[in-house]
């Protein structure tokens, strides 16, 4: 019974014996860990120190310890900018997050857009076009530019004259009259047909036309090209 009861004891002082010595053992790991960490932070350290003064030496003359603590108050004061600047920072990452979908889409639309255009021949026209305005620029001086600049108003006037509905079809009526007369075709006539000719109520029309317009083209003379009220 004896030795059973040593048995025991032995087996447990055994056991503690183990627990003992893995603690020792987990205690010299972790103090070699520590060591080990020490010695690595220690040349961080050194290397930190030694580019620090390298690089403060650079620059020592133009800083000084009162400006590194103004720094460092400027930026405690400032906290609460910084902070906001920073969230800024976010909401603007955000923002380009969430729109560069919509600005691949915008791009491509872009891209379908020119390709019709240039499929439509509006390129090819614009290339055309500016041949067209090189030939205005390097006909035209600078003077000439000048007085269209000052003739502008009188110009308008005329061309909205010329695309009323009436001078239109009178012009439109005389161009076909012009195209299909020929002189080629036309007999010769004597003076004595002429003269019959005119005696016609169109002819007459005509000559009665002819004269009116002349007489409102001399009556506008004084006035340099002025219109005449009702004429």
């Amino acid at each position: 019974m004896d030795n059973e009861t040593t048995q025991v004891r032995l087996d447990e002082l055994h056991r503690k014996l183990d627990i003992v010595l893995e603690e020792i053992e987990l205690q010299r790991r972790h103090r070699r860990e520590m060591e080990d960490l020490k010695a690595d932070l220690m040349r961080v350290g050194k290397d930190l120190y030694e580019t620090a003064v390298v690089e403060l030496e650079e620059v020592h003359d133009s800083l000084s310890t009162g400006d590194i603590v103004f720094l460092g108050k400027k930026l405690l004061r400032n906290v609460t900018t910084i902070t906001k600047s920073l969230e800024q920072l976010e909401n603007a990452r955000d923002f380009a997050r969430d729109f560069s979908p919509v600005a691949r889409e915008m791009f491509i639309d872009l891209m379908s857009t020119l390709d019709e255009m240039d499929r439509k021949g509006y390129f090819t026209f614009l290339k055309e076009f500016s041949g067209v305005l090189d030939q205005i620029v390097t006909s035209f001086s600078a003077n000439d530019v000048r007085r269209l600049g000052e003739n502008i108003v009188t110009i308008l006037n005329t061309v909205k004259g010329l695309t009323q509905p009436e001078i239109l079809n009178a012009v439109n009526n005389a161009l076909k009259v012009y195209q299909r007369l020929d002189i080629r075709d036309l007999e010769e006539a004597s003076l004595f047909s002429l003269f019959k000719e005119l005696n016609t109520p169109e002819a007459k029309r005509g000559l009665a036309f002819t004269v009116r317009f002349l007489k409102s083209i001399a009556a506008q003379e004084p006035n340099k090209g002025q219109p005449q009220p009702n004429q």
